[in-house]
């Protein structure tokens, strides 16, 4: 009997054990980051920000395009680049990509706009 009560509560033990081992390694992992931005509602060519920040891992920049022109968003850097659809006033163009850390540049692809400075950086810790 006590070898059996005992065996029951070394097993308990380790599986308590094992499930906060796995608990702290899933909080260990960074977390999705959402990032939003707006084109220049004016027709100017610029974002109405010029940085943003977020957490290494899976990261998701979100632009609405409230301006009269096409948008759209993209990362570039550290070996990505990416690019979020192109939409009209109304739209959103989205562009998920995984990033490790440093620092990235966002900007518009469409023909002429990132050279006419609508771009930023991205920094990622």
């Amino acid at each position: 009997m006590r070898t059996r009560t005992m065996t029951a509560v070394i097993t308990a033990a380790a599986v308590a054990a094992g499930g906060l081992a796995a608990s702290q390694m899933a909080s260990a992992r960074p977390s999705a980051t959402t990032l939003t931005l707006s084109a220049d509602k004016s027709g100017k060519l610029k974002f109405n920000k010029k940085s943003l920040r977020a957490k290494h891992g899976k990261v998701t920049l979100k632009m609405s395009n409230p301006s009269s022109l096409p948008h759209a968003i993209s990362v570039e850097g550290k070996g990505v680049d990416k690019d979020g659809k192109t939409v009209r006033k109304g739209g959103t163009s989205t562009v998920s990509v995984t990033l490790k850390k440093g620092k990235y540049t966002f900007y518009c692809p469409v023909s002429g706009h990132e050279a006419a400075g609508m771009k930023g950086t991205l920094t990622v810790s």
